[in-house]
């Protein structure tokens, strides 16, 4: 596979997983307040509305997609979202699924997990996940479903992409949030290649900056620190073909705190009306906060990334994010 994804494979990939996956809306907010902060050029991908509540479908399946009968025994390593996205693409093809999640992982997710069939094991830490995932693999000859790297997800990322150039014509920036940059890797590569004048840019929470300490240093890194609320964009870890992807194609990195990231929640209910987890709300955080110099009266896609929460979690956030913007 090419050392990037590049638009032959990104129209295979969207063949391949056509079948199964959604094309998700791209609409411009109706919000007055919204468009006074933003200009009214804001669009928003909603793919918090995808199979799974996640654009980590679009990954999961197409890895899966690509194993013969005989591979079909698979793990992973989650806080939650990646393994619900597996849980998912190993219900469509019959694959016996074994997955390591966070003890942490939200009451939601691991209910989503489970419902599909899969077989859920937890560990305290996300280093201890991996270690974990890494021993079924060896010792069960399970193959791993990545979370965030490799060609596959990028490529599968890179639909999403190519969704947005193709329903929004003349963009002037893309907006994503980090984690492990499975995302913002495979989707700035696509959008890119059919205009690189638009510019892309990465949210990730100030304690889960793990892309941002790579970036700093050139390279991938083995152990990160991680402390926020969006526990979908916490890995342990980044990775050297996705640090490629990100150096190459993505054009700035911004930091955001969690009470942005809590604002920003409120704020997609009050004025979008929509339910999303942190990680959803990641995006409209860096737009509103350190971006917006950048992107104030632009025609920009803000990515709703995804809405894996159960009740009480998202209530606790959207009461934080309402005190947060009423001190503004």
């Amino acid at each position: 596979m090419e050392e990037y994804p590049g638009p032959d494979g990104i129209a295979a990939a969207r063949r391949l997983l056509a079948p199964h996956v959604l094309r998700t809306p791209l609409l411009h907010t109706g919000s007055d307040w919204l468009r006074a902060k933003l200009g009214d050029g804001v669009l928003l991908k909603l793919e918090l509305m995808q199979r799974t509540g996640t654009f980590k479908f679009r990954g999961a399946l197409n890895n899966v997609l690509h194993l013969d009968a005989a591979q079909r025994r698979i793990t992973t390593v989650s806080a939650g979202n990646h393994a619900v996205a597996t849980a998912c693409a190993a219900s469509v093809v019959g694959a016996d699924a074994k997955l390591v999640m966070q003890t942490a992982a939200n009451p939601a997710r691991r209910q989503l997990a489970a419902s599909f069939g899969a077989q859920l094991i937890f560990r305290e830490t996300g280093a201890q996940a991996f270690a974990e995932a890494e021993r079924l693999v060896a010792e069960e000859g399970r193959v791993m479903i990545h979370p965030f790297d490799g060609p596959l997800v990028a490529t599968a990322t890179g639909t999403l992409g190519m969704e947005i150039m193709e329903d929004a014509q003349d963009l002037d920036a893309v907006v994503a949030a980090v984690g492990g940059g499975g995302l913002i890797g495979g989707l700035a590569c696509a959008v890119k290649q059919v205009n690189p004048n638009c510019r892309v840019f990465g949210v990730e929470p100030e304690g889960a900056d793990g892309m941002s300490q790579s970036l700093a240093v050139n390279q991938a890194l083995s152990g990160v620190a991680v402390n926020t609320i969006a526990d979908s964009l916490a890995p342990p870890l980044t990775t050297p073909y996705v640090l490629n992807l990100v150096r190459r194609f993505v054009d700035d990195v911004v930091r955001v705190s969690d009470d942005e990231i809590c604002r920003a929640l409120y704020l997609l209910f009050r004025e979008a009306n929509l339910a999303v987890e942190p990680a959803g709300a990641t995006a409209l955080a860096g737009a509103l906060g350190p971006l917006h110099g950048s992107l104030f009266g632009k025609r920009v896609a803000l990515v709703v990334c995804g809405s894996c929460i159960d009740a009480a979690g998202y209530q606790k956030h959207l009461a934080r994010g309402e005190q947060v913007h009423g001190q503004d």
